[in-house]
């Protein structure tokens, strides 16, 4: 676990302002990408169920945060998925990928229109191609929060993500979330598999847009 500072208060001075150079391990994952095999395992009355699915997803350099002594970069992320099937919304979701370069603490942060959030939390090296974020029930830090039908009916008490940047343009995952479901035995791993592939390069981060736009250097 990264050392707590003592100084609360304080803000890092001379802060980088283009993201895009200070994303460490996420830096790949810039852009819009795009996938249409993705697999979906879920549970239902009669017994797993498994989709292919397609996939869209966004990922936006936001500019830095603070948070007090603490930096960090990251993207603004919206997954958009549906099934060859449906033109239904099969999965949406928003959130925050973040990396603190002083410490390698990475993060990301779910909210589904089902009535869940999740911070997820891993460490990571500035030039991992592999890494992961893991979030537990009932933890006061990187936790998992869920309305009170989903508590009792589809109780999720782990969740992980881990990440596998390809050398084509493209990266993996694999997510798995162990779900407590009402009536049955056994908890059951809830898992999606994909990869995507770039359809659009990455933007400059807001601030670093106008500084551009001024001739301003951003190192």
């Amino acid at each position: 676990m990264p050392k707590l500072h003592r100084d609360i208060f304080t803000e890092p001075g001379d802060v980088d302002p283009d993201t895009l150079a200070n994303l460490g391990p996420l830096r790949p994952l810039a852009g819009v990408w795009q996938a249409d095999k993705g697999v979906d395992l879920n549970p239902k009355a009669e017994g797993p169920e498994r989709r292919v699915f397609r996939e869209h997803i966004e990922m936006l350099p936001i500019d830095p945060q603070t948070n007090g002594p603490q930096l960090f970069y990251g993207l603004r992320y919206h997954i958009h998925i549906n099934t060859p099937e449906e033109q239904i919304t099969f999965h949406d979701q928003v959130g925050y990928w973040l990396w603190e370069p002083a410490t390698g603490l990475i993060m990301q942060t779910i909210a589904i229109p089902r009535g869940q959030v999740v911070l997820a939390s891993g460490q990571a090296g500035p030039n991992d191609k592999i890494f992961s974020v893991s979030a537990q029930l009932g933890e006061a830090t990187y936790g998992i929060c869920s309305t009170a039908f989903l508590d009792r009916a589809f109780r999720t008490t782990s969740y992980r993500l881990e990440i596998t940047v390809q050398d084509d343009d493209s990266w993996s995952y694999a997510q798995h979330s162990v779900m407590i479901v009402e009536g049955e035995k056994d908890p059951f791993d809830h898992h999606d598999q994909n990869t995507l592939r770039r359809i659009a390069g990455p933007t400059l981060n807001p601030l670093a847009q106008i500084l551009a736009r001024q001739g301003k250097k951003t190192d």
